[in-house]
């Protein structure tokens, strides 16, 4: 394994918990800010848009330089952001913080899975995306439960300093381990040519079975405390532990799913999508139960994050020699699954149908991402077959020709 991908697991690691530790400290963060908990809860709202933002706009700005220097501006921007977070002497301070660090989160992933599959060899790069990615689950595993502790015995200000610090190993980190990977505009003619990747409908497609696939997951998950108090039983303090088995689900399956992805990407999409449905069901029917509640939420975390490294590695082959613009979109796209299962959750929820039904909710979307992949994954390998066929007729046609042995009369 190519050292300089711990550096980029680190970097991601580090943006993991600056995006979902927050949830743990809202409490705090609202009575130091003196603002409601709704109004603290704007302050992971407007870090996933900001997402969003710089997926997009921020990959597009810096794909004519080396990655691996734009890497390192992304870590000091995402430094930067929660120093401010950390020193913020008033809630919107705090918001400018959290926006600065959003933006480098989604140019980030989606340039760092550029750069890590660039690492190792075709096979493997599905694999290579995943230890990248690990960073992320390793941040929900390991790093939100003992970030919201720290932040509740030494003040919520002290998680963002931890956070800070842990910025500047990995920017060490990536100045020193991350081999030159060339830029985007030396690999594919600039921009235009990156945006030219968009002319693909399997970019698109993938792009919609990320929002969905993951969507469906993130819908279920984001109320699940509710879930787990008021259907399960479970007492409020039993949840965080609960939602460790949650992030080793999410370890478990980002590393399965990456191996999985190397040997065929659409086969195990299809794969990990369909047993995410029937988890998600099977979850909603039997959340009065707590054990297989238990096990609902391993394999919730599991197959959900299973789709991860495959959903990045088919964006990026389809958008063939100019991925880095398609690859941060899609990070975007996990995001804007997010706000998407979260919404239908809520709008759920406010509907009066129970604690159960942002589960259903999450089954009936990610039913949709499992439809559009078997559209795109067929119409994927009828443009293989007619390439096939083309490759063939071109081989035909460039052979000599037979030529009939000479006739001797005698």
């Amino acid at each position: 394994m190519p050292i300089g991908l711990i550096a980029l697991a680190l970097g991601g690691f580090g943006i993991g918990l600056t995006e979902f530790v927050i949830m743990g400290l809202l409490p705090q963060v609202a009575a130091g800010f003196h603002v409601s908990e709704a109004t603290a809860g704007w302050l992971i709202s407007g870090y996933a848009l900001a997402v969003v933002v710089g997926a997009l706009v921020l990959t597009a700005a810096v794909t004519r330089f080396e990655r691996k220097p734009v890497l390192a501006v992304l870590m000091v921007l995402f430094i930067a952001g929660n120093l401010v977070s950390a020193l913020a002497p008033d809630y919107w301070t705090m918001m400018i913080g959290r926006i600065i660090a959003a933006l480098a989160h989604g140019a980030f992933f989606g340039i760092g899975a550029v750069v890590a599959a660039s690492m190792v060899a075709p096979h493997k790069k599905a694999g290579a995306i995943a230890i990248m990615f690990t960073g992320l689950t390793a941040a929900n595993v390991l790093g939100v439960p003992f970030g919201t502790m720290l932040g509740q015995a030494a003040g919520w200000r002290s998680t963002f300093w931890a956070i800070t610090a842990i910025g500047i190993v990995a920017l060490a980190g990536i100045l020193t381990l991350v081999p030159k990977t060339g830029s985007g505009q030396a690999a594919s003619g600039g921009l235009r040519s990156e945006l030219r990747a968009f002319r693909s409908g399997q970019v698109w497609l993938s792009i919609l079975v990320t929002i969905l696939g993951y969507g469906g997951m993130f819908g279920a998950f984001t109320y699940i405390a509710f879930t787990l108090t008021e259907v399960t039983g479970f007492s409020a303090s039993t949840v965080p532990w609960l939602l460790i088995l949650f992030g080793v689900g999410l370890f478990i399956g980002n590393t399965i799913g990456g191996k999985a992805a190397d040997k065929n990407v659409d086969r195990t999409l299809l794969v990990v999508l369909a047993a995410l449905v029937v988890v998600l069901v099977v979850f909603a029917l039997t959340a009065g139960n707590q054990p297989m509640t238990i096990a609902s939420m391993v394999l919730l975390g599991g197959f959900g994050f299973a789709t991860v490294p495959g959903l990045q590695m088919r964006v990026m082959k389809y958008a063939s020699s100019a991925p880095t613009l398609a690859s941060g979109a899609n990070i975007g796209a996990f995001n804007a699954g997010n706000a998407l299962g979260a919404w239908l959750g809520g709008v759920t929820i406010t509907a009066g149908l129970g604690s159960t039904s942002p589960i259903w909710a999450g089954a009936g979307i990610t039913v949709l991402g499992l439809g559009v992949m078997a559209f795109a994954a067929a119409g994927a390998k009828r443009l293989s077959a007619r390439r096939t066929d083309a490759e063939t007729a071109s081989g035909s046609e460039n052979q000599p020709a037979a030529v009939e042995p000479a006739k001797v009369s005698l």
